[in-house]
């Protein structure tokens, strides 16, 4: 008899609640603070979020409900299929058996609708009219423009200024969904006003992005904030990733022994990871050996080379300071592909979590990524994003250290998004265009020196 290579659930299935890795951790995680170094009330937030999303964000519940209106939605899409990658295994002589969760299969193209979603209803419950937000790849912006849509609510886009002439298919994707979109940095900020004054050319960054929208949403009393990563509310809607995940390897009596996702900001990879730390949390013998890697580029390596401090989530101070795993909030990325992963810090779940030592990363080259995508594509299929590369790549690089040792591992790994608004990206590869950014230690540190003080 033939292993399943396809293991999908019912409707039914679709998880009922989110799972919340705050009431699992060793420790309580670290404040949010005001530019006063107190923690942050949650009146401070109102200005920007909706009572719900800050209920979700300070809670330490371990399961939170689902809405039966967000389930609904989620059945566009959800549940999304494990896939037993076959060809890649026997492309690469591994005894190790690898699995990806496929989460390419969203209207957007992306696991970014999982939290999208639910933010535009609790926004829409909430009386507000219009959403702003920042996009780097465009996965985000594609997700809540399409999450918008599904509620009534405007949105408005600030993209960042070298993805969006990258990848131009994302903004019109946006603007099919009735989103407005803009390249960041722009004049419609002082934000962006101040950053095109110091330099024109300026290629924008996740963390100018983010300025921007923020100070657009706290000027106006129907416009509220989201945002697609980092914050504890996000990585908790993307649980359903590694929620659904636990419930198809028990179908066919499997479990991983390593699980791998991009992290940017975290929330793919928190959101397939976390659930499976709840298992070695509660004393599961299954994951007693498991291990959770992040996989980030060499080129803005947050986790592996950046410093654990409070700072701020965005380049202009807006944000409250989050303890993190931080490059520094005016560091500005080199232009590598993978726009999603262009972001100076990292999730204050994923980050303590690391840094108590209950999880892995690694950092791999722009080049490597895509020489996996390839290797993919052209034996699964599925063209991936180049964010997801970076799972592949680090998912190829574990079957192999199988095959050196004979372990036959079972390997798990989060294809957030497929590539099909990425192809210029694959263009540059194949025609030597692209190439290895080193890890810029001068900029980081010059960054660095600007952290806060309190």
């Amino acid at each position: 008899m033939t292993e399943p290579t396809r293991i999908l659930l019912d409707e039914n299935e679709i998880p009922t609640h989110w799972y919340n890795v705050v009431a699992d951790m060793p420790n309580p995680p670290t404040p949010s603070l005001g530019p006063d170094g107190k923690p942050v009330s949650p009146e401070q937030m109102m200005a920007i979020f909706p009572g719900q999303i800050l209920e979700q964000e300070m809670s330490a519940e371990r399961w939170i409900a689902i809405p039966d209106e967000v389930r609904e939605i989620y059945k566009i899409w959800r549940p999304s299929p494990l896939m037993r990658a076959v060809r890649l295994e026997r492309a690469l002589g591994t005894p190790a058996k690898i699995f990806f969760k496929n989460e390419g299969v969203s209207p957007a193209g992306s696991h970014k609708p999982n939290s999208a979603v639910p933010q535009a209803f609790y926004n829409k419950q909430a009386g507000i009219k219009r959403l702003a937000t920042e996009t780097g790849a465009g996965q985000w912006g594609s997700s809540i423009s399409f999450a918008g849509q599904m509620f009534g609510l405007d949105v408005r886009v600030y993209m960042v200024k070298v993805s969006y002439h990258q990848k131009p298919y994302r903004r019109l994707m946006m603007q099919t969904w009735g989103a407005e979109v803009f390249a960041s940095p722009s004049d419609m900020t002082q934000t962006g006003r101040d950053a095109l004054a110091k330099d024109a050319d300026n290629p924008g960054s996740l963390g100018l992005a983010i300025s921007e929208a923020v100070e657009e949403a706290a000027g106006r009393a129907d416009t509220n904030y989201t945002l697609g990563s980092v914050l504890n509310h996000v990585l908790l809607h993307q649980t359903i990733i590694g929620l659904e995940a636990k419930k198809q390897f028990d179908k066919i009596g499997l479990y991983p022994d390593v699980v791998l996702g991009p992290c940017g900001g975290g929330s793919s990879f928190g959101g397939i990871a976390f659930p499976f730390l709840a298992d070695k949390a509660s004393g599961d013998k299954r994951a007693e050996k498991l291990r959770c890697v992040a996989v980030e580029p060499t080129s803005c390596p947050t986790l592996t080379k950046g410093q654990y401090a409070y700072d701020f989530g965005d380049a202009s101070g807006f944000t409250p300071m989050m303890k993190m795993y931080t490059l520094g909030h005016d560091f500005m990325p080199p232009g590598i592909h993978a726009g999603g992963l262009r972001y100076h810090g990292d999730s204050p779940l994923v980050s303590q979590l690391y840094h108590e030592g209950l999880l892995e990363a690694v950092a791999v080259p722009q080049l490597a990524t895509f020489d996996a995508g390839v290797m993919f594509a052209r034996s699964e299929g599925i063209i991936p994003a180049p964010e997801s590369c970076h799972a592949i790549r680090a998912a190829i690089d574990e079957a192999l250290a199988c095959k050196a040792t004979g372990e036959p591992k079972v390997i798990l790994f989060n294809l957030t998004g497929h590539g099909h608004f990425d192809m210029s990206s694959y263009d540059r590869f194949f025609s030597g265009q692209l190439e290895n950014y080193d890890y810029p230690a001068e900029a980081v540190a010059a960054s660095l020196a600007h952290l806060p003080k309190f």
